[in-house]
């Protein structure tokens, strides 16, 4: 019969053989999730025998790693703002990265009785995060997607359902939107913040297999450029944003000059180029103006 320790040891052995460079953390997080057992418990009682049923689970699990499955799809967990969020293979991972706009709009937006948009919401953790940490009054996520709107929802259900705000405001509106297809002109938001897909076509081929194979690409191609739904962002919403509205998107790290010129030109004021805790770009905001003003 298997050990904790023997079990591990496998584990590491085969996602090495594989290639795989995170090898013995990738397997730790595998045998965390499959036994429950922390790393204290694990260094205490390392010689604990693991039924044959749970290491046949857990090898299943190593094996479906090797083939590159990113260990978010395989444990269905990925954590953000401090909350763990569900996944599976229909919406991006969240990372890190994106917690930087998540500050950058709580920081700045400290009226709680505005109202928020989500555009390209995939996982809901942007929209759920700022109705979770920020209070406001409004938080609405739009997706093209069904499949990522049904993760959306179950998000916003799991991580705001012990809210202590009255039980009518403590969730996220979600609707489905090819951008801004459901949305009629006269529905206006006092901030739009989007991480919309932004990687150049040709980009993605060369990406690591992760993202590549088994992230979904509709989410990740931002066609030639990388820049086509900044485009329909720029001039899109201005229409949908109250005077003096403000918005927020996440940029790849070379696309801050060539997603602010395009706010620019379409009339907004105060752009922005923000860095994330490395020092690459990562957002651009700004603040819409009507003609005029």
């Amino acid at each position: 019969m298997q050990t904790l320790e023997s079990l591990l040891k496998k584990g590491t052995t085969i996602l090495k053989d594989n290639g795989l460079e995170e090898a013995g953390l990738d397997a730790w997080l595998l045998l965390e999730f499959k036994t429950g057992k922390n790393r204290a418990y694990y260094f205490a009682h390392g010689d604990e025998p693991v039924s044959d049923e749970t290491a046949a689970e857990y090898l299943t699990l190593i094996g479906r790693r090797a083939g590159h499955i990113p260990v978010q799809q395989l444990t269905h967990q990925a954590f953000f703002m401090g909350y763990e969020f569900y996944v599976n293979e229909n919406v991006l991972i969240p990372r890190q990265d994106t917690e930087t706009l998540v500050e950058l709009v709580l920081n700045e937006q400290k009226d709680k009785n505005i109202s928020i948009l989500d555009m390209c919401t995939g996982s809901g953790c942007i929209a759920v995060s700022l109705k979770k940490l920020g209070g406001y009054a409004c938080v609405e996520g739009a997706d093209i997607s069904e499949e990522a709107l049904k993760v959306a929802k179950r998000n916003s259900e799991e991580i705001l359902e012990n809210s202590d705000v009255n039980s009518s405001r403590t969730g996220v509106i979600f609707r489905r939107s090819d951008m801004f297809s459901a949305f009629p002109e006269t529905e206006r938001f006092n901030v739009i913040v989007s991480n919309p897909p932004y990687i150049p076509s040709a980009v993605i081929e060369g990406l690591e297999p992760e993202v590549r194979d088994h992230e979904p690409r509709g989410a990740l191609d931002g066609t030639a450029d990388g820049l086509y739904f900044y485009r329909i962002l720029a001039e899109e919403c201005a229409k949908h944003l109250t005077p003096g509205g403000h918005v927020y998107f996440e940029i790849g790290y070379d696309q801050g000059a060539a997603v602010k010129e395009l706010l620019d030109i379409h009339g907004f004021k105060d752009t922005r180029v923000i860095q994330d805790l490395t020092g690459k770009d990562r957002v651009v905001c700004g603040t819409w103006q009507t003609a005029g003003v």
